[in-house]
């Protein structure tokens, strides 16, 4: 993965000083963070640039016939532009968006676009929607991934939060893009609402599969995965997994029943079908960690998807590991372990962590 200097370092600052003739006194990178590079150049840009808007579009579009001016040296450029866009009338909010459009081709705008929904939401995602026929798939992609609840790296927009709503009409319009790379933005757009509005969710994505084409169930399957680990009844059925009646988890052993930090823990069992029809199962399990204060905190696990064929019977083989992760803290004490069919917990175990 490249560093920091590498995506924005001085050799990069360099070529923005030529774009845009400018002196850009930016104070030393030394070890700062991407997002802290960014913040010291789009603040150096909006020292030396023209206060008045126009001005300040005008010098940035003068820079774009020159080659140089693209890749991560656009985004203190964007973040800065939204700044000027956001300060001044609603001519120049509008322009500043149809500049973020033009741009985002360069880099990708979804960061910048952040300051114009917290300055007007409802205007911000009126543009959004317009881009959603764009020629240009990064245009379109920048309607969806922009205005996602929870986009990484961006910071939060209170607004989108309180208004899940609010980019439907967004989704609906892309949902089918002929883009994989819009797609997925959707995709994730829409599993980000997951976590605040699962009806929702699984509304959205049943009004998609009334209405598909060939890459929807991918589309699906991919803004479903959050409530499918939760085990939301509504979302495993519309990918084809009902409740599990006649399906049994019987035999369930752990080893060994103490683990030490570092090592891992196996658990098998065996996997029924009892009933008269074959089963589409989603099977996960489910690791209920100790936390600091003795209390435990389920996290939820992918295992596996089959069809369990009528009358059948197979053993499942499954090891975790405990080896140090930086996502999280092991604590020592009772863990419990359950395994879970179509959402629905159909057995459990304990072990010791040391």
């Amino acid at each position: 993965m490249p560093t920091a200097d590498e995506l924005l370092g001085n050799a990069v600052v360099d070529d923005l000083r030529a774009c845009l003739g400018l002196e850009l006194s930016v104070a030393s990178f030394d070890s700062a963070s991407l997002s802290t590079r960014m913040r010291l150049v789009r603040d150096a840009l909006l020292s030396e640039m023209p206060s008045d808007y126009r001005d300040f579009e005008a010098a940035l579009r003068a820079a774009l016939p020159d080659s140089r001016f693209t890749g991560w040296m656009i985004w203190p450029v964007t973040e800065a532009l939204a700044v000027r866009a956001t300060a001044a009338g609603k001519p120049e909010f509008d322009s500043g968006l149809e500049l973020l459009a033009e741009l985002t081709s360069r880099l990708t705008g979804e960061f910048a676009i952040r300051t114009f929904l917290d300055a007007d939401l409802d205007r911000t995602l009126a543009t959004a929607q317009t881009w959603t026929t764009h020629p240009d798939p990064h245009v379109r992609r920048l309607a969806s991934e922009g205005t996602r609840p929870f986009l990484p790296w961006a910071r939060r927009v209170a607004a989108l939060t309180a208004r899940p709503y609010a980019t439907r009409g967004i989704l609906t319009a892309l949902y089918r893009d002929e883009s994989e790379y819009v797609r997925r933005s959707v995709a994730n757009h829409l599993n980000d609402l997951s976590r605040t509005d699962p009806e929702l969710v699984v509304e959205q994505a049943s009004a998609w599969i009334a209405d598909p084409d060939e890459n929807t169930p991918k589309s699906v399957r991919h803004a479903l995965r959050t409530l499918v680990k939760k085990g939301h009844p509504d979302a495993l059925a519309l990918l084809g997994f009902a409740a599990p009646v006649g399906v049994t988890v019987e035999n369930l052993t752990v080893t060994p029943t103490t683990v030490v930090r570092g090592e891992s823990v196996e658990f098998t069992f065996d996997l029924g079908n009892t009933s008269a029809s074959n089963q589409s199962v989603a099977i996960d399990y489910v690791i209920h960690h100790v936390r600091a204060n003795g209390t435990r905190s389920p996290k939820v696990f992918k295992l596996t998807t089959k069809s369990l064929p009528s009358g059948s019977r197979q053993q499942i083989v499954k090891s975790h590991s405990f080896r140090p992760i930086t996502t999280r803290r092991y604590y020592p004490g009772e863990h419990l372990i359950e395994v879970q069919v179509n959402g629905h917990t159909l057995g459990s175990g304990l072990f010791l962590l040391d």
